[in-house]
């Protein structure tokens, strides 16, 4: 998407006037407001639906800003040296005087912050003088917004104000990992945990579906399209959407695909879009065969999972 100066200056217009608006990732589309204001954070979990006690990732543009706010240690430096900005999302413990609003973070003294690759969004962060919380432009448990248009179908002219800056290119929202103490992943992402581990010299435990909820994408159901979704499907049922890796010889009106040679990178960036398509034709059910549950197949997988509890 060709960048535009006018537009970032419209989108900083809206912000700093405590409006939430539709930004770019890399992984997926923000719902972004001003996160040192309670009044626009507010806006943020009302729009989404979102409950309350589900916290925020804080987007920054680089470490000086998130100085502000956050400690910093000796993991996060090396995992942000090597993979931002980036789709990973870094959970750390706040400073004393730090602007965040409690909301943000629920009332506690840890907060998710990332620092997003996507060029227009960069240009917008080192236009303001707060961070921005950005949770996925979507209903909450739906299906994250890869595209403008997905925003613009899921909340209409509730949103003052999209961002547009084309598909994203990653399809799947940050890797979460908490570097409090012993790092620990607490979602699967757009970053595959093999190569954190490899950065950081360690194995590291995945905890994506604790008792205690401390990050987002961690509900029991997420991603949903808003119909029953099966998985590792070999003969889906007749009136089933039927989702495929790659084209098949026997081509089907019910059959969608995700790739065109079971590149699981391309099957990332087009499953929601995908999974959108065919809520969209009015299909009652959908069936996913199954995906190679490696690499970023782990993350695909775990977002299909959750959205199978419908």
């Amino acid at each position: 998407m060709k960048f535009n100066q006018s537009n970032i200056k419209k989108a900083k217009k809206y912000l700093d006037k405590n409006y939430c608006i539709g930004v770019p990732t890399e992984t997926v589309y923000g719902l972004a407001a001003n996160a040192y204001s309670n009044y626009a954070v507010k806006k943020i979990y009302k729009l989404k639906k979102r409950p309350i006690s589900n916290p925020l990732i804080v987007h920054y543009s680089n470490i000086s800003d998130l100085k502000k706010d956050c400690l910093i240690n000796d993991n996060f430096l090396r995992l942000y040296k090597k993979f931002s900005p980036g789709p990973i999302t870094y959970i750390l413990n706040l400073t004393k005087n730090s602007k965040i609003s409690k909301i943000v973070s629920n009332k506690k003294n840890n907060l998710a912050v990332r620092f997003p690759k996507h060029k227009i969004f960069r240009k917008l962060l080192n236009k303001l003088n707060y961070p921005i919380a950005a949770p996925s432009a979507n209903i909450s448990t739906r299906l994250s917004a890869v595209q403008a248009s997905d925003i613009k179908e899921d909340f209409g002219n509730k949103i003052k104000y999209i961002l547009d800056g084309g598909k994203c290119s990653i399809g799947l929202e940050s890797t979460i990992i908490d570097l409090r103490n012993k790092p620990r992943v607490l979602r699967l992402g757009g970053l595959e945990v093999s190569k954190i581990e490899k950065a950081l010299g360690i194995k590291i435990k995945i905890n994506i579906n604790p008792k205690k909820k401390i990050a987002p994408g961690q509900s029991r159901l997420h991603y949903s399209p808003g119909v029953p979704l099966r998985m590792n499907v070999v003969k889906p049922k007749k009136y089933e959407a039927y989702v495929l890796l790659n084209k098949r010889k026997n081509n089907h009106p019910n059959f969608f695909y995700l790739s065109k040679r079971s590149n699981l990178k391309e099957v990332a960036k087009n499953l929601y879009s995908t999974l959108r398509k065919i809520k969209n034709k009015g299909y009652k059910a959908i069936a996913v065969e199954k995906i190679l549950n490696t690499g970023i197949g782990r993350s695909i997988n775990d977002r299909l999972k959750r959205a199978s509890k419908f």
